[in-house]
């Protein structure tokens, strides 16, 4: 694991000095998983209680910025195993059993039924296929949900080369193949791919958060498992059995699941509504994340 602190500071810093965090650590499933608990102003032990997941190959840095802007709200956030401060799990790291791991999370930590559960990306299809297949909540919330299959999405052709980039690096020897992982060229041009602000500095911090954790994985077996379950599965697959209101935060530019596609999404839901943020990609949580906690304490209120 290559771990680089962050170089340029937050434009949300002063936000999230409101906040108060408390760092804790449980062991599930095999994983001995890092999570933090947000209080965020007003917050008390009444308030509401979000269980978010963020997207691969990030940990829970990435959605601080939505927390920073919400209100009232309790979330608790742990790193996926394998990722960030969570070591692996015991067996392999696939869809199927981060949704074994979430559900069992989730029970660990003391969140009942009435939690909203709230996913990002490749965090959108963990939450989604948990919810499915037994977790209780009272709400999901996807924020740049994966509505269709990687590779048939708008950047089909790159998706395709990212599946040859973490074949070799799993191929390779153990040290060239992470060194080709975690090779500093490769996240600059995933993190270029996909930030859409003009704003310079914004961009600058939004590179110095990819350059900081990006490379925070265990091992290669964990970042080939996770990317594999990334590309061969959507939350399409999962959507027809979550019973409970959903809400969907896509972005009208997002290179990873074009617009069309989460309309036809949210269709598949028994229960969803749709809420389209303008002049934004993937990167929701990093360019707009004001946008979407409002939508969010809407949402849960």
């Amino acid at each position: 694991m290559i771990v680089r602190e962050p170089r340029v500071p937050s434009p949300y810093r002063r936000l999230l000095e409101s906040v108060s965090v408390r760092e804790d650590v449980v062991r599930v499933a095999g994983s001995d998983t890092a999570w933090w608990t947000y209080d965020t102003p007003g917050a008390d032990d009444d308030s509401p209680v979000v269980l978010a997941v963020h997207g691969f190959r990030g940990d829970h840095h990435g959605l601080e910025p939505v927390v920073a802007h919400l209100t009232g709200v309790r979330v608790v956030m742990p790193d996926l195993p394998g990722f960030g401060e969570s070591s692996p799990l015991d067996g392999e790291h696939s869809v199927a059993a981060y949704a074994i791991w979430l559900t069992a999370f989730a029970a660990a930590v003391g969140l009942d039924e009435s939690v909203v559960v709230l996913g990002h990306s490749f965090g959108s299809i963990v939450t989604s296929a948990a919810l499915a297949d037994g977790l209780r909540a009272s709400r999901l919330v996807l924020v740049n949900p994966i509505a269709a299959p990687a590779l048939s999405g708008p950047r089909g052709v790159v998706t395709r080369l990212a599946v040859f980039y973490y074949w070799a690096g799993a191929a390779l020897p153990e040290a060239a193949g992470l060194s080709v992982l975690q090779a500093a060229p490769v996240v600059r041009f995933t993190s270029l791919a996909m930030v859409k602000t003009r704003d310079r500095g914004l961009r600058r911090w939004i590179h110095d958060q990819h350059d900081s954790y990006f490379s925070r994985f265990a091992d290669r077996r964990v970042v080939l498992d996770a990317f594999r379950a990334s590309v061969s599965s959507d939350v399409s697959s999962y959507a027809a059995r979550v019973a409970v209101p959903t809400l969907l935060i896509a972005a009208d530019r997002d290179d990873i699941t074009a617009l069309p596609a989460q309309h036809d999404l949210r269709a598949l839901f028994p229960d969803a509504r749709l809420t389209v943020i303008d002049g934004v990609g993937h990167l929701i949580h990093y360019e707009k994340p004001q946008e979407a906690a409002a939508a969010i304490q809407g949402f849960v209120a």
